[in-house]
């Protein structure tokens, strides 16, 4: 982690934390299905929901973070962003 500081609009913030809210519910409903003994397929269906659910909240937050942290910086002069972002999207594509 860095100690750098992000301050979102509400509307944005609201959007991402209740994507964050949806998906921590999802991870509360596998892990009773797992103290259930639910069956193993439904169980990873669950879980692929969930990722795809976290691929999307990270597709929304690196949208946000290229048109506003990423473009004010390079308009800035700020250059080392570019590989900042290049490193988080080399991390993202694992």
């Amino acid at each position: 982690m860095t100690d750098k500081k992000k301050l979102r609009e509400e509307k944005d913030f609201k959007l991402l934390t209740n994507r964050l809210s949806r998906i921590e519910g999802q991870v509360r409903g596998v892990k009773k299905m797992l103290e259930s003994n639910a069956y193993c397929v439904d169980i990873l269906t669950q879980v692929s929901a969930i990722q795809a659910a976290l691929n999307s909240f990270n597709k929304e937050l690196l949208d946000n973070h290229i048109r506003t942290c990423v473009a004010d910086g390079i308009r800035a002069g700020n250059d080392e962003l570019i590989d900042e972002l290049v490193t988080t999207l080399h991390k993202l594509m694992k």
